[in-house]
């Protein structure tokens, strides 16, 4: 059932991959991961489709985040590649929403990622059985109708199936989860000039078969 505005019940933990797009990782000149690279975002960053993109003054370049988020149906750990898909609830447009200020200087990246409201998701969840192969789905981010990711699932490294075994690796996943797969090429901090999040835009995450997750952004 929806909660707070989500399209799905607050869950007890959201795991997010980095750097899993070959193109993404090249253009942040950052080696592949030989294995897929998580951190967390915190539950408190979770708003819904049309809820604000706050910036806090400590938040400074902010950054946008086109993401296939899947949320867990069944849980478990130690959880076979080849029974992964079968642990999906559904599926929903995510936007990990970074203070590259932050994460930079932390040297790790969850404090920057949880800022309150840095992680939209929505405008619903679609279910698994709606999604014959989540690696075959068109993704993009539109920055006040421009568009500045435009991708497909099928260039992630590390698969949907792939994620979900690892994470589970000797940490149980519950029902509810939220996993979030990583971005594609074409994030702010990277073009020439930069583009960061200011007051009065609009961010939209739109993948195929999924929806469209549309946020504006507002100064605290």
């Amino acid at each position: 059932m929806p909660h707070d505005g989500l399209p799905f019940p607050r869950p007890s933990k959201i795991v997010c991959v980095g750097l899993n797009y070959r193109d993404h990782a090249s253009e942040s000149k950052m080696e592949l991961p030989a294995a897929p690279l998580l951190f967390a975002k915190w539950p408190n960053a979770l708003v819904g489709h049309g809820a604000p993109i706050v910036l806090p003054p400590q938040a400074s370049e902010t950054d946008y985040e086109a993401e296939l988020g899947v949320v867990i149906g069944r849980g478990g750990r130690d959880i076979a590649v080849g029974d992964a898909l079968d642990h999906v609830a559904g599926y929903v447009c995510a936007n990990d929403v970074s203070s590259r200020a932050v994460q930079f200087a932390d040297g790790q990246w969850t404090r920057g990622k949880s800022f309150d409201t840095f992680c939209p998701v929505g405008p619903e969840l679609v279910p698994a059985a709606r999604v014959p192969d989540p690696q075959a789905l068109r993704i993009r981010c539109l920055l006040n109708g421009e568009p500045l990711q435009d991708a497909t699932t099928a260039d992630m490294i590390f698969s949907v199936a792939e994620v979900i075994a690892y994470a589970s690796d000797g940490i149980e996943l519950l029902a509810g989860d939220l996993i979030l797969t990583g971005t594609p090429p074409g994030v702010g901090f990277v073009r020439t000039p930069p583009v960061f999040l200011q007051d009065g835009d609009e961010v939209t995450v739109e993948i195929e078969g999924i929806g469209t997750l549309t946020n504006p952004v507002r100064r605290a």
